[in-house]
């Protein structure tokens, strides 16, 4: 069970989103909160994997609750205001669910939670990837394709697909989640930096401050990778 805490200022968002979580049988509402600061002080005496946080609350926003816990629990934002969509990037967010929240769109980002959450990629016994030095084959649409590691730059999520981008300039699609990648790709050559992206160190052509250029493209580097990521750049 994924237990979450409700974080939202307003009483009837806490009851619809406590409503939808009971209807999921991976949910468990550890507690709700309509003050920030109260949910803050609690969040240090329970065990919590997931929360569901408002973004425009008083006395302190989910932004700012975000920055203090750093990482520490996967978000899934609730809010009625579509601008601070980007930044929720920089957090590496679950998902954004926009108000008025829907149970199928609710139920969608429950299940991104769970891939999240879950220790080994979902289905992962179902198509393993023959890994055999230095290729791998990667199945994408009706076909298995062999893709050499070292023609990799860089992977990113489309939606329900996995784009691997490479040196010819390919994009090739795979219906894998980004979870499968990062277990099955080598640790000593890829890195993931994002929710959305994994980027293989030898073709990272340069770092300019919490942001990855590769070959033009530039990768932003999440809060919660940061500090693995630079650890490794300065091994």
């Amino acid at each position: 069970m994924i237990k979450c805490i409700i974080i939202d200022d307003e009483p009837l968002a806490i009851q619809l989103l406590t409503n939808y979580a009971q209807k999921s049988k991976d949910l468990e509402v550890v507690d709700t909160f309509s003050n920030p600061i109260e949910a803050l002080h609690a969040l240090s005496l329970q065990d919590v994997d997931l929360l569901f946080l408002d973004i425009q609350m008083p006395e302190l926003t989910g932004i700012q609750l975000m920055k203090i816990t750093n990482g520490k629990y996967e978000i899934i934002l609730t809010t009625a205001y579509d601008q601070y969509a980007l930044d929720s990037y920089d957090f590496d967010v679950v998902d954004y669910l926009l108000k008025p929240i829907t149970l199928d769109r609710f139920m969608m980002a429950v299940e991104k939670a769970k891939k999240r959450l879950s220790p080994t990629p979902i289905d992962s016994t179902a198509s393993e990837p023959a890994i055999a030095k230095d290729y791998m084959f990667v199945k994408s649409g009706t076909k298995t394709l062999k893709v050499n590691l070292s023609t990799i730059l860089r992977l990113e999520a489309l939606g329900d697909y996995v784009a691997i981008h490479t040196t010819a300039g390919e994009k090739i699609l795979s219906a894998e989640n980004m979870s499968y990648f990062e277990v099955s790709l080598p640790e000593a050559d890829f890195m993931r930096v994002h929710r959305s992206h994994i980027v293989a160190f030898s073709h990272i052509d340069f770092i300019e401050r919490n942001r990855i250029v590769i070959q033009g493209k530039r990768i932003p580097i999440s809060v919660s990778y940061q500090q693995a990521f630079w650890v490794r750049v300065s091994a």
